[in-house]
């Protein structure tokens, strides 16, 4: 019996011992074949990491000047190479650099070793190594369709609850007033759940478990709302008209938002109302002979490179000149004449009397002061088809009467109050005007915002215009504009520009505004400058590319934001306000902050 128990236990010792020592063994044979393996495959690539971890740093130098590049997705795939860089790096400079002396030699000899690791790693680049890069390449591309995948059922999701909630609210109005029945309890319950999830995606742009729960039990909510009011016709009514209400108030709400865009763009900031009171009050306080200009004998000088600027703006006219002024190679050839209207004339004239722009030479003047302006032209101003004042505006027409303002000059260059001067402007007085009156940038490519076509302005239904003009000639920008005056007299075309107006008033030739007169007076009258003296967009487009605004001679912000406004778009304001000191004292009186 002793001896049957004993073999019992040897037997039993046996098996165990099988079931200990067999994973043991088993696994040890599988370790030593993945070492093997991992090992020839490092010895394999060990060479090729060694010396393309100089390549690659040689190229990265090799590309700075051309500017960033995105690195490859193949560097952070295989993050097993860093570290086999590293090692094998630390391994090579111990043992060919038993001191710094021949760290300094190594580096000394860095031309030869990176022809010779340019060699190497062309003949060592294994096959293997490239199957592993194309099949990372293709896990990635997996990967990103997955995901994009993912987000397109997420998106479809959340329109599907959008949708439940829509119908669940149809449902409720099928309801009698002032109902509280278990259906109508549960609609609301679901209601409220299901635009708590969809508020959740949106937010965290993921759909959780728990939505796709509700989205469930809505649409139980639904099936059971489906058997009580089963009338199809009445829910279809329910929906359009549900539809419509929600139409009317998004129309209301988009008229309401551009009333008030309009009425921020037309209505003048507290702060420089303040400025101007200020500055008028200031200017009263003077004596006669303190409130004149110096150099005023350069006025009437043909030879001298003369800008006009029509503006009721202080700080417009103060941004125009000094941007003028301070790119200018030969300020004292420059003369800027601002023409505003009798009520800002003070302010505008104090302001440039405390902060004269250098050598330039500066004029201000009121157009009040042209008494044949009012005589002449009668009540031509006062008979514009608009309620904005900035195509009423007197100063807004003057351009069209450049000839008559400064008789004794043969060329001048227009520049609207909402410009920036960023080039030195001489060079516009040697551009070749070929016989025409206005030199002006092109606005007809397609391609851009600034695009404008003739009949978006002008009313090419009308036999006249239709006879007259070509829909599909060039369009151009005011703004920025080279008139030869002595071509202009002698063409007369401020008697053109009389005679469409008058037109205008008989019937619609064309939209409110001085660009569409300037187009049809200026017909087949001006040559295309080219586009970088004059960018436009920057009062209403958001997508103008840095370089462009950069390489300008000149940046318009036409548009109703402009740069002086809270509504002004932040991007473009640094242009605008870097030529404004808000440490003066009347800015700082006035709380005018950049």
């Amino acid at each position: 019996m002793k001896q049957v128990r004993r073999w019992q236990r040897i037997l039993i010792l046996c098996m165990l011992s099988v079931s200990v020592i067999a994973p043991v063994v088993f696994l040890s044979n599988r370790l030593k074949n993945f070492t093997s393996v991992g090992r020839e495959e490092f010895i394999e690539e060990l060479p090729i990491t060694t010396f393309s971890a100089d390549i690659r740093l040689n190229a990265i130098e090799q590309e700075a000047d051309e500017g960033v590049k995105e690195p490859k997705l193949d560097v952070y795939k295989d993050k097993k190479i860093v570290s086999v860089v590293s090692y094998s790096t630390a391994i090579e400079n111990i043992g060919n650099a038993g001191d710094t002396s021949n760290v300094l030699e190594n580096n000394g000899t860095n031309g030869e070793i990176k022809e010779q690791n340019q060699q190497i790693e062309q003949k060592t680049v294994s096959p293997a190594s490239r199957q592993k890069q194309q099949a990372n390449q293709t896990a990635v591309r997996h990967d990103l369709n997955v995901q994009a995948s993912l987000h397109r059922v997420t998106d479809e999701k959340v329109r599907e609850m959008k949708d439940q909630v829509v119908r669940a609210k149809a449902y409720l109005n099928f309801a009698p007033p002032g109902s509280n029945s278990h259906l109508v309890k549960e609609l609301k319950l679901r209601i409220k759940e299901v635009e708590k999830a969809v508020g959740a995606v949106t937010k965290d742009s993921d759909l959780s478990k728990s939505a796709l729960r509700k989205m469930k039990a809505m649409e139980a909510s639904l099936y059971k709302a489906s058997r009580v009011y089963p009338d199809c016709t009445a829910m279809a009514k329910k929906l359009r008209a549900m539809t419509y209400n929600a139409e009317e108030l998004v129309r209301a709400q988009k008229n309401e938002a551009t009333y008030l865009v309009q009425l921020a763009a037309r209505t003048t900031p507290k702060g420089l109302h303040c400025l101007s009171m200020q500055l008028t009050t200031e200017y009263f306080s003077l004596q006669l002979e303190e409130r004149k200009f110096s150099n005023q004998q350069k006025l009437h000088d043909p030879n001298l490179h003369h800008f006009a600027v029509f503006s009721d703006n202080v700080l417009a006219c103060a941004v125009v000149v000094n941007s003028t002024a301070f790119f200018a190679t030969e300020p004292e050839k420059i003369v800027i004449h601002v023409v505003t209207d009798s009520l800002n004339l003070p302010a505008i004239s104090m302001w440039f009397l405390l902060n004269p722009p250098g050598k330039v030479t500066i004029q201000v003047q009121s157009i009040d002061e042209f008494s044949w302006l009012s005589t002449k032209y009668n009540s031509t101003f006062k008979k514009q088809n608009s309620n904005d004042a900035r195509y009423t505006s007197a100063l807004n027409h003057l351009r069209f009467y450049l000839p008559d303002v400064f008789p004794a000059l043969n060329k001048i260059v227009l520049l609207d109050h909402d410009v920036v001067v960023q080039r030195d402007l001489s060079r516009l007085w040697s551009v070749n005007m070929k016989g025409k009156v206005n030199g002006a940038v092109e606005t007809c490519k397609e391609t851009e915002a600034s695009f404008r076509h003739m009949n978006m302005f002008i009313n090419f239904s009308d036999p006249l215009v239709a006879k007259r003009f070509d829909v599909k000639a060039c369009t151009w920008a005011f703004g920025m504009n080279l008139f030869d005056l002595r071509e202009w007299r002698r063409r007369n075309l401020t008697a053109v520009y009389h005679k469409y107006l008058q037109l205008g008033y008989k019937r619609p030739l064309f939209k409110a505004g001085s660009l569409p007169l300037g187009w049809i007076t200026f017909y087949n009258q001006t040559v295309a400058l080219d586009r970088r003296w004059h960018v436009l967009g920057l009062g209403y487009d958001s997508g103008i590319g840095r370089p462009d605004i950069e390489r300008a001679a000149v940046i318009h912000y036409d548009g109703i934001m402009k740069p002086w406004l809270e509504i002004g778009l932040v991007k473009y304001k640094g242009y605008w306000t870097k030529y404004i000191k808000y440490d003066h004292p009347f800015l700082r009186r006035c709380n005018i902050q950049e």
